[in-house]
């Protein structure tokens, strides 16, 4: 799935709306001191309070928040084996397919219990599944447009899973107007924590307005942290690489190649070379191929930033060393400073400085008196709380 796609289906979670219609919800309850499903329960989604509808919608959406390979991963499905009976994409697909509900719920059930299996949570957790259809129009159509132009519609069944915490509330004091006092209030019932989901997934993926029931969407609960063990064990996906994965095994191929040392010139071409990839994706209207870094790119990038004795025998070396896969691709997206992060930090003893990747040029490792120093050359004058730092001679 692209980000496209997803914000498509995210922006169709609201109440009133034709392009989205959800028509189970099944919520299990799980105690954290037995990890063992306490309570579990269904209905139409219809028949929950307007309220109580908001509140998942917004849940819901929040789990399909983020940015693609840092909180949001498309993950593959391992091969189901013959000693797998409770295999998740079998498990989904036969969920979507049945018109019983009972039957769905049932196989809810099971990859809730798949949840609790060799895990300790630190809080109660409420596991909510809900199934439905989203209706995308298969033309684009304006807001002043009427609902009767969207008859031609793209069908996609789908369910959502989202992983929430609980928390119990805290003591307060409140004041009892009949009584004219106040008093103590406490409160047992644990609260369901729907504004930070901690994990969930959406399946099948969609590529091309077209359903992909051997991929599923998995939504991590924090930025480049994803649960391993809930993809492998809960989904029965395969291994994925996280942005910061693929930035750092970028790091280690070039250092492989180039060596520990390199100058800021060579590696502020090496950024504006990918940087330049990506700007011809943005000018393109589909994302149907985004710009990976594979030997071939690699080798190509090096050698236009100006890097000597480069060669694919010595790129697929390294590929091979660091990755174990020569064939392996990263994402051109993960490997720019600015997607990870904002700037590109310089850490020292005596302070750490953070520089946006095109200005990397302007900064030099010199010795001066002997003393390495960092050289940073500006334009114009600097200032630091206010006052203008005087120029200074430096001889060596």
């Amino acid at each position: 799935m692209n980000k496209k796609a997803i914000a498509a289906i995210r922006k169709q979670f609201k109440v009133e709306t034709d392009l989205m219609k959800i028509s189970d919800i099944y919520k299990v309850y799980i105690r954290q001191e037995s990890s063992e499903i306490y309570h579990e329960e269904g209905q139409p989604f219809s028949m929950l309070e307007r309220e109580q509808q908001e509140l998942f919608l917004n849940n819901f959406k929040k789990v399909l928040g983020g940015k693609l390979d840092i909180k949001l991963f498309e993950v593959k499905f391992k091969r189901q084996t013959e000693e797998q009976a409770d295999h998740t994409q079998q498990l989904l697909y036969d969920g979507l397919q049945t018109g019983e509900v009972e039957e769905w719920k049932a196989n809810m059930q099971r990859i809730a219990g798949k949840m609790v299996q060799d895990v300790q949570y630190e809080k109660d957790i409420v596991v909510t599944f809900i199934r439905g259809n989203y209706f995308k129009p298969t033309k684009r159509h304006s807001e002043e447009e009427e609902v009767a132009d969207r008859d031609e519609v793209y069908k996609n069944p789908f369910i959502l899973c989202s992983v929430n915490q609980t928390d119990l509330p805290k003591r307060s004091l409140v004041f009892d107007f009949n009584e004219k006092q106040y008093k103590a209030h406490d409160l047992i019932d644990p609260i369901i924590n729907l504004t930070s989901p901690i994990g969930g997934f959406l399946f099948p993926c969609f590529t091309d307005n077209a359903a992909d029931v051997n991929h599923i969407l998995y939504a991590a609960g924090k930025a480049n942290k994803p649960n391993y063990h809930f993809i492998e064990n809960v989904l029965d996906g395969e291994e994925i690489m996280t942005a910061e994965d693929d930035k750092a095994v970028f790091e280690e191929i070039v250092k492989e190649v180039v060596g520990e040392e390199v100058n800021t010139r060579t590696l502020a071409n090496v950024y504006d070379e990918i940087n330049s990839m990506l700007v011809v994706e943005e000018e393109q209207e589909e994302e149907e191929s985004l710009p990976t870094l594979d030997t071939k790119e690699v080798e190509r990038v090096l050698k236009a930033s100006g890097v000597k004795d480069v060669d694919t025998a010595k790129v697929e070396r390294a590929f091979q060393k660091v990755i174990e896969d020569k064939n392996y691709e990263m994402k051109a997206s993960h490997v720019v400073p600015s997607y990870t992060s904002k700037s590109i930090k310089i850490e020292t003893k005596v302070a750490n400085i953070t520089i946006s990747p095109q200005d990397l040029r302007y900064v030099r490792q010199v010795t001066v008196n002997g003393k390495r120093c960092i050289l940073i050359e500006v334009e114009e004058d600097t200032m630091i709380e206010g006052f203008t730092l005087l120029p200074e001679e430096l001889v060596e």
